[in-house]
């Protein structure tokens, strides 16, 4: 068996490795879960991941422009032509010039999109006509006659592409797998045909931690094995009330809600507070190396401001300073006793290993529905906070603090069922026939 990965997550190298923490967590268990399920499948992606990741998990990397170029101003009408070929195809059998994506299509048994939560507007976000161009990339597969699934989705929203063409490829697909039930509930309000849509969990809850023997030296260089109470605090460009998500620098009242927060957890709660980052950058080869991401400097600056103000003892807050993989970030946050994220994978992280979290919506346009749609999953709706009410956060801070024994209890029971959703995504495929 072949099966074909293509995608919106199909970006520059190193984007869905090295960079945003989460990307990782869901990519490696995909690709082993497909595994798992196709023992014997060879796996073939437009994702452009490493050369140690493709040796290791056994995938091979085909090149990005099968998908999409940035390069190119003329590769939406290289995509059309591309779908008028397979229109040929399936309509007469005849064969006539064949890209090298429709090459790789027909030798392929099943070809999955693996989205993410960018199919829909927001892919737009990406690169010129970025969304139309996915779609046809789904569509020929479905003209010649290939078993098509989306898998552990968000998608939407779509107004900007709510079209014929939009519904016609999405109605086409044999089996379209939701890591949360909101984008469900949007997909129905546009009138989509949903009934092969499935409402699961995402696979970023099957992801592994790094061992406790091997995290022993960064535990101890953070402090982070005494027992005292731990709070870990992310926060990134989305919760910030005006964009864009990458905006620096950003002035110290924009951070205003996040500083009373910590200010709380340290006076009132008489916890410590342990600043991070979820996201790492990376410089290209030939000199690769692992830098520090987006999320680094408003830690960091969080740390200044709370040191200029005073108030608190800062003994209490700690700035992780060190550039963490996924592994070992998953680790450092399984010592906290609560979480607080704005990021939704970090907050998996805590909610797999049955940490109490906050979750901190997106606090500015395009916003995502994802966070509450993760929440549900969990069954920790009530500890979603909007960032715009400052009052409100300390709220579900307090809440969830002094809930956290009955929170871990219902993670305990929870969470055996959100990864066996997450297993299903992939148990699915074999049952499309």
């Amino acid at each position: 068996m072949r099966i074909l990965i293509i995608g919106q997550t199909s970006l520059h190298w190193g984007r869905m490795e090295f960079g945003n923490i989460g990307n990782y967590y869901i990519i490696e268990p995909f690709v082993r879960e497909l595994h798992r399920v196709f023992p014997n499948a060879e796996i073939r992606t437009t994702l452009q991941m490493s050369d140690d990741f493709c040796n290791k998990e056994k995938i091979v990397r085909l090149p990005l422009n099968l998908y999409y170029s940035w390069d190119d101003d003329g590769y939406l009408n290289y995509s059309i032509n591309e779908l008028g070929t397979a229109i040929v195809i399936s309509s007469t059998n005849e064969k006539p010039l064949l890209t090298p994506y429709i090459k790789e299509v027909l030798k392929s048994d099943l070809v999955i999109d693996f989205s993410g939560d960018i199919w829909g507007d927001n892919a737009d976000l990406v690169g010129d006509n970025r969304f139309i161009i996915g779609l046809i990339k789904n569509r020929i597969p479905q003209l010649l006659g290939k078993k098509t699934a989306m898998l552990a989705g968000s998608p939407g929203p779509f107004k900007k592409h709510n079209n014929k063409f939009t519904y016609e490829v999405f109605n086409h697909f044999d089996l379209v797998t939701n890591r949360e039930p909101i984008s469900t509930v949007y997909l129905k309000e546009n009138e989509f045909d949903i009934a092969n849509v499935k409402d699961l969990a995402c696979p970023a809850f099957l992801f592994e931690p790094e061992s406790e023997d091997n995290m022993r030296y960064i535990f101890d260089e953070n402090c982070m094995n005494n027992y005292k109470p731990k709070v870990g605090f992310i926060i990134c460009g989305w919760n910030l009330l005006t964009g864009p998500y990458d905006k620096w620098p950003v002035q110290d009242y924009e951070l205003d809600v996040y500083v009373k927060a910590i200010e709380y957890l340290t006076n009132e709660l008489k916890t410590n507070v342990f600043l991070m980052s979820h996201s790492n950058g990376f410089e290209l080869p030939p000199n690769f190396k692992v830098t520090q991401g987006r999320d680094y400097p408003y830690a960091k600056r969080l740390y200044e401001i709370l040191e200029k103000i005073g108030g608190i003892d800062m003994s209490q807050v700690s700035l992780l300073k060190g550039i963490y993989n996924p592994r070992e970030t998953k680790a450092i946050i399984g010592k906290f006793d609560m979480l607080i994220s704005g990021r939704v994978h970090a907050a998996v992280a805590a909610l797999s290993q049955n940490i109490p979290t906050v979750i901190i919506d997106y606090g500015h346009e395009p916003k995502a529905h994802k966070l509450k749609g993760f929440a549900k999953v969990a069954e920790v709706d009530e500890y979603l906070v909007n960032p715009s009410t400052g009052s409100e956060l300390i709220d579900k801070i307090h809440n969830c603090w002094c809930n956290r024994q009955q929170i871990k209890k219902h993670l305990i029971s929870r969470i055996p069922i959100v990864k066996k959703m997450a297993r299903q995504n992939f148990e699915l495929l074999k049952k499309m026939g």
